[in-house]
């Protein structure tokens, strides 16, 4: 049997959510004269607004957008674009591929009851015919699928100036792919992604579309204080200065600052474009030269480059049991965490067994390239038993 490789990586985080964080992070970097200090002060505001307005520039976000800190993470900001932006006199798409499309396409069902719903889905590693959405309806998509590595490939379906309103999931696409904003009325994203910063709060980034249609609807059902985007029948502004509006964490608050300000030394977003590519590519080349593995995507112009999913294949893997495969990715896994070579890198629970390693920029090519070897000594140790 192959010897354990001698390299392990130097930093093993190789989580999709939260992502690991930058190198050279440490806690004692941060700012904190915010801390201890309320959110409403000038200095807690202007430290909120601070990470507002880095976010926006780093994304190339359009200066007529308005860019805002939500409570409860992307999940929070996307439904809240749902709760406050879908009519139910409006014909609604939803589209998923992956598990947390899948929720949405519950809320807007089971919570939402829109009368004119479509939802359309497809297996983990493919992409709904984004094609037939008519442009009159709204629609609600993942720009890339955390759990399935599948994406968009092009925004073509997207019509310029379309009737309906357009609410995108971004989370694990933002900081790793171009945004393509003139198309997008509510994008949405989380910290603890690709910039690898704490959870819990998530951003949500409106068009003038999207302005105007919350400030014309009413929703007829009820809207939690932490979905109230108006004030005197108009859209809060407030919320887009960093005035928040629940009590947001200063401590994660100065960790996305880091974040941001350590991208932009960087040179932007197109750098975080750049080392994203360079890690899925070790990653998807490894993939295509080890004949037991397979990319989850078939379609290579629909693979992600941040959460890489892969599953096995061959002889050996399809002579066992469902219950056996299942245990064969689980076992990689442990073997590897023992040793402290790769954390959290096993497949999203509801997807085949499979793994996925995040390859978003926040990550080092050297880690990646270290790693790769142990996982194929793991699959022999599983393998031979």
């Amino acid at each position: 049997m192959t010897d354990e490789p001698a390299l392990k990586p130097e930093r093993p985080f190789f989580s999709s959510g939260p992502t690991a964080k930058h190198k050279g992070w440490s806690a004692s970097n941060l700012k904190t004269k915010s801390l201890g200090r309320s959110h409403r002060s000038s200095l807690g505001k202007s430290r909120l607004k601070h990470a507002i307005d880095l976010s926006k520039e780093l994304l190339g976000v359009p200066e007529d957008y308005l860019v805002g800190i939500m409570p409860a993470s992307d999940t929070g900001a996307l439904e809240c674009a749902m709760w406050t932006m879908l009519r139910p006199d409006r014909p609604a798409t939803v589209a998923a591929w992956e598990s947390f499309g899948n929720v949405w396409i519950q809320d807007a069902v089971k919570q939402l009851k829109l009368p004119k719903l479509t939802t359309l889905d497809a297996d983990y590693g493919e992409i709904p015919d984004l094609a037939s959405i008519p442009q009159d309806n709204d629609v609600v998509f993942t720009w890339n699928g955390t759990t399935s590595g599948a994406k968009i490939p092009d925004t073509d379906w997207l019509a310029e100036g379309r009737a309906g309103v357009t609410i995108n999931d971004a989370t694990s696409a933002v900081f790793a792919m171009e945004m393509d904003w003139a198309k997008l009325d509510a994008t949405t994203y989380s910290w603890q992604k690709v910039m690898g910063s704490e959870a819990q709060h998530g951003m949500l980034i409106l068009s003038p579309k999207a302005i105007e249609r919350i400030e014309s609807y009413d929703p007829e059902w009820p809207l939690p204080k932490l979905f109230r985007l108006k004030k005197g029948g108009r859209i809060n502004e407030g919320i887009f200065r960093g005035e928040t509006i629940n009590t947001p964490s200063m401590l994660a608050t100065e960790d996305y600052i880091d974040a941001l300000e350590w991208a932009q030394g960087l040179g932007g977003r197109a750098a975080m474009f750049e080392r994203a590519d360079a890690n899925a590519k070790i990653v998807t080349d490894w993939i295509e030269a080890t004949p037991w593995l397979r990319n989850m995507v078939a379609d290579p112009a629909k693979r992600t480059n941040t959460g890489v999913c892969f599953v096995f294949q061959g002889d050996w893997y399809e002579s066992l049991s469902g219950e056996e495969q299942a245990e064969v990715p689980k076992r990689i896994v442990k073997l590897l965490e023992d040793r402290d070579v790769g954390y959290d890198f096993n497949g999203y629970r509801d997807a085949p067994p499979s793994l996925r390693i995040w390859c978003g920029g926040t990550v080092e090519q050297e880690d990646l390239k270290r790693l790769l070897p142990w996982i194929e000594w793991a699959y022999e140790q599983v393998r031979n038993g």
